[in-house]
């Protein structure tokens, strides 16, 4: 009898679990997390003394993505959102006479410098992206 006491317990425990409800990202969230990882693979890239694949993400849709709920294009968001358009591109610049790491460096800088106004919590993650 006891055994049977034990599984309508569990029954009802299971029973009792609240529903879970799955995380959709926005288009933003989602442009962040291809740009992280393309960013790795870049420096991955230098670091292996590799010329960087081209981005695969038309950075001009940051201007237009649906961002996360509560978030909005700010004025500070949108004073670095183009200026990290243009960082990000002067990495595959093949013609430029700045060095590849310092010109990668600059776009993870800049997404940085943004992320400390407006959306601190990818910070630690950004800041492994750096070339030492």
């Amino acid at each position: 009898m006891s055994c049977n006491n034990k599984v309508e317990n569990s029954e009802q425990s299971e029973e009792k679990k609240p529903e879970l409800i799955m995380h959709k990202p926005s288009e933003m969230a989602n442009m962040m997390n291809v740009l992280y990882a393309f960013n790795l693979q870049t420096k991955r890239q230098i670091l292996a003394g590799e010329t960087p694949a081209p981005m695969p993400l038309d950075l001009l849709k940051l201007h237009s993505a649906e961002m996360s709920n509560g978030h909005s294009r700010t004025a500070a968001w949108n004073s670095f959102v183009n200026v990290f358009i243009e960082t990000q591109q002067a990495v595959a610049d093949t013609l430029s006479d700045v060095a590849l790491k310092e010109r990668y460096n600059a776009a993870i800088n800049n997404c940085l410098a943004c992320h400390k106004t407006e959306c601190v919590g990818p910070i630690p993650k950004i800041k492994k992206l750096l070339i030492n």
